[in-house]
């Protein structure tokens, strides 16, 4: 090679291989210090493209969990008010049994009949009460509703509460014997029309009425059932929202995460060449004034 020195090619792949070396060691320092071996388009463009595709899809999976738990949030509230429902009303089944059996006077039935009436009244005023986020869940105002409990807007990312999930639970309704007032509700007389009779029953009327009690609570057993069912469903889909999102979790992971033992690798390589590089620089920016030697 020519002794030059207008041009010194030494120096020139010098500076390359330092540009070179100090820009692995920015990257090496870059990954260690965010974690991600991707962190520009530059670095991995379909890797960047899908990773930002993961992203959003776990973000729509964590809403989507909120949704499904919000659902069962809102299953256990009406579950646990026809709990109360069917507490009310085997109470009413027994002081019922109690006034047929035949011992009472007016005053003691009269009595019952100012307990059963209570009961009664409390029954309505759980339904008219029984509210979610807004959502009267037992007055009958309720239509179906749909829980977004996935990525898309297909029927398969959602799951249907039917609005046979929301009846009326007034007494009326789950007795069927009375007239409602204008308004759709229990009235006063109806209470005291079904008060009446369930204190005032012997022999026959007595079993009638007791028959009578007992389909309504099956009535709220078979409710409550069905709640369990659609109860079930909710939670299938949260456990399915999360094993979604932990295998896109882990799926981004490896294609993101930096593995930090072989960047530490690639810091302490790149810290050497550029060491070297530097060094060696030097040295040739120093080779143009050998020729100072031949004159």
């Amino acid at each position: 090679m020519a002794l030059t020195i207008n041009t010194n090619i030494s120096s020139m792949v010098a500076q390359q291989n330092l540009a070179k070396a100090t820009g692995a060691l920015n990257k090496a320092i870059e990954r260690m210090t965010t974690g991600y071996k991707i962190n520009h388009a530059g670095d991995n463009a379909a890797g960047y493209s899908i990773a930002r595709n993961w992203e959003t899809q776990l973000g729509s999976l964590d809403v989507a969990a909120d949704n499904a738990a919000t659902g069962a949030d809102m299953m256990t509230t009406l579950e646990d008010h026809y709990a109360l429902v069917s507490s009310h009303l085997q109470r009413v089944r027994d002081l019922t049994e109690q006034a047929a059996n035949g011992t009472y006077g007016s005053a003691s039935l009269a009595a019952i009949k100012s307990e059963v009436t209570a009961r009664l009244e409390e029954i309505d005023r759980i339904s008219k009460n029984c509210e979610f986020n807004g959502l009267h869940l037992m007055d009958g105002s309720m239509s179906a509703i749909k829980l977004q409990v996935g990525l898309y807007s297909s029927t398969d990312s959602q799951i249907e509460l039917k609005a046979d999930l929301f009846k009326k639970g007034d007494v009326g309704t789950l007795f069927k014997t009375y007239s409602a007032g204008d308004n759709g509700t229990t009235t006063d007389a109806d209470l005291d029309t079904i008060a009446k009779v369930a204190t005032k029953c012997t022999g026959a009327d007595a079993a009638s009425m007791l028959n009578k009690i007992d389909n309504v609570i099956n009535e709220i057993s078979n409710r409550t059932t069905t709640l369990g069912a659609a109860q079930n469903r909710i939670d299938s889909a949260i456990e399915s929202i999360a094993v979604q999102s932990e295998n896109i979790t882990s799926s981004l992971s490896t294609l993101r995460d930096a593995d930090v033992a072989k960047e530490s690798s690639n810091y302490i390589q790149a810290q050497i060449l550029q060491q070297a590089a530097a060094t060696l620089l030097a040295t040739a920016n120093q080779t143009p004034s050998i020729a100072l030697n031949l004159l």
